[in-house]
């Protein structure tokens, strides 16, 4: 039989057939893993959309402050005009003449002096009176400058003396033809 020296020799071989059999590379098919691409679109979908919707919402906030704004500026202006009416008609009800003339029409007068009474001894110094007198309340018109009204100057206009009447060949008289002429004169003058 043989030899262990023998038994190892041949193992030898053998253990080195198999390692080279097991370090043989092989090609080995690509293997494409195609994952799916719905869960990125579904995403990129929903962030546009996510924009778009707050766009429009931002733009409907938007139009509605605008609208707000303007319909304050109107009520503003209208505030505004009503002040303004309502302090011209204070100072019309303020018009010192308007009062003098509501005060007149309520019968009362304007005093000429007062009265003084005093009350330790019950005497009434000073002669109370109404003055009798109408209080003027509204100012005189100004005259009017001399110079502004000039005396009219009139001048009088002697009528050309009446000539022979002669046709011409249109059958009108060559005194209504001077007449009109004269007129037709003092037209372009005017």
């Amino acid at each position: 039989m043989s030899s262990p020296a023998y038994q190892i020799r041949s193992r030898i071989p053998r253990f080195a057939e198999d390692a080279i059999e097991r370090a043989r590379l092989t090609v080995v098919p690509n293997r494409r893993t195609t994952t799916s691409r719905a869960p990125f679109l579904a995403l990129v979908s929903m962030v546009l959309l996510g924009g778009v919707v707050g766009l429009l919402l931002f733009n409907t906030s938007m139009q509605q402050a605008s609208f707000a704004t303007t319909a304050l500026e109107q009520q503003s202006t209208r505030l505004a005009a009503r002040e303004q009416g309502l302090a011209m008609d204070l100072d019309r009800l303020r018009d010192p003449q308007r009062i003098a003339a509501a005060a007149q029409r309520l019968g009362m007068v304007q005093a000429c002096s007062p009265a003084f009474l005093q009350l330790g001894t019950g005497k009434v110094t000073g002669a109370p009176c109404a003055d009798s007198t109408p209080l003027r309340i509204y100012e005189r018109a100004p005259a009017k400058p001399a110079s502004l009204n000039p005396k009219p100057i009139i001048k009088h206009v002697v009528a050309p003396p009446a000539s022979t009447t002669s046709t011409n060949s249109s059958g009108d008289t060559g005194a209504a033809n001077a007449g009109r002429a004269a007129g037709d004169g003092k037209k372009k003058n005017q």
